[in-house]
């Protein structure tokens, strides 16, 4: 393939998803305003979804200072409606989906740029460290807890190595890939990034990772927000197999069969309890033995992570990761014993999407 960037200057399109972003969007703006841009032009499209703490004011503040810099409404605030808003007005071949709780390296869209044309892939992102919000023990823990393989899982986007991948973050996209299979489901308020790279994948769009740039992700910074965001993430996972069961691997339900084991060695345990047997009595062991492999293992995830950090705190980490896996597990369940499904919405599709002036594309655009 020909390279793409020495014919003319492409624009580059950021899609950048707020709402009540107070704490981060100003350091996010920060590495955003810059990045390094030696072969094409870069757009920032903010899309807000109501702020009421101040975000919206500082959006306008810097649109007002960089023109290249747009503050658009997103009138129904959650993040499947931001991302398709800002593909409509997107108005470069290649487009940004990031987070505002992420800083980008100064060459991170470059380096993806580069590395997406390279690869002849539809989509390219960095290497995403997770590191913690503030320096108290919770925030430290839940970054450590949610970077670690056995916390998330060795595919989550969080652990995963260089190289093609099923599902990449903060990527650079081929807007034509991203308008050919309709944009984000609108249907699912979580995991519609899942849902996306699936559907890219399986229009021949493939992804890749690059270790050449990185970006740094803030997670929330208490333990009670980690667990909220287990549950919900369990939950949604059902809706999500509903609404794309190719979207959803097992790796997405193993904290629901975990708890599920849980369940079961309890009601073990209690029948060894009660068994007037003592054949039996070996059952009440069940529960604590369950309960104690997975804190075993939890500890040498730990002891891991404090040896490298040099941090003794990381040794609460078995009970953070006992939380995170029990309250992910419980969305999961709840989910599917209330039949929940996703809300109704009309999917989006490639004619809702203006088309790109040809003025910055040299070549086509489509995945080899």
């Amino acid at each position: 393939m020909p390279n793409e960037l020495q014919y003319a200057r492409p624009l580059v399109s950021v899609v950048l998803a707020t709402y009540n972003e107070a704490n981060h969007v100003q350091k996010c703006m920060d590495s955003l305003l810059a990045q390094e841009t030696p072969d094409f032009d870069l757009e920032i499209l903010a899309i807000d979804g109501g702020s009421t703490d101040g975000t919206r004011q500082y959006l306008e503040g810097i649109a007002a200072r960089h023109p290249h810099v747009r503050v658009i409404p997103n009138p129904k605030r959650r993040a499947p409606f931001a991302f398709n808003i800002g593909i409509r007005e997107a108005k470069g071949p290649y487009v940004c989906i990031f987070g505002s709780h992420t800083l980008y390296q100064n060459d991170y869209i470059s380096v993806c740029l580069k590395e997406l044309i390279a690869k002849c892939a539809g989509g390219c992102g960095g290497r995403v460290l997770t590191e913690p919000s503030s320096d108290k023990l919770e925030a430290r823990l839940v970054a450590f807890g949610m970077a670690h393989p056995f916390g998330s899982s060795t595919k989550s986007f969080r652990t995963q190595p260089e190289g093609f991948a099923d599902a990449v973050n903060y990527m650079v996209l081929r807007r034509d890939a991203l308008v050919e299979v309709g944009g984000y489901s609108e249907a699912l308020l979580r995991n519609q990034d899942n849902d996306l790279n699936q559907k890219l994948n399986a229009n021949g769009h493939r992804l890749f990772c690059t270790w050449k740039t990185q970006c740094i992700y803030h997670p929330k910074g208490t333990v009670r927000d980690m667990f909220r965001y287990g549950y919900l993430n369990g939950f949604w996972n059902v809706i999500s197999f509903k609404e794309n069961s190719s979207s959803m691997g097992l790796r997405h339900f193993v904290p629901f069969f975990f708890l599920v084991g849980l369940l079961f060695s309890l009601l073990l345990s209690i029948v060894g309890l009660l068994s007037p047997n003592p054949a039996y009595r070996f059952l009440a062991l069940s529960f604590p033995a369950l309960l104690a492999v997975h804190l075993g293992a939890g500890t040498l995830a730990a002891i891991q992570v404090a040896v490298r950090n040099r941090f003794l705190g990381a040794l609460w980490l078995p009970f953070v990761f006992l939380g995170f896996h029990f309250a992910y597990g419980l969305g999961t369940l709840v989910a599917l014993l209330t039949g929940v499904s996703a809300p109704k919405s009309s999917p989006a599709s490639p004619s809702t999407f203006h088309q790109v002036p040809r003025t910055n594309e040299s070549v086509s655009t489509k995945s080899e």
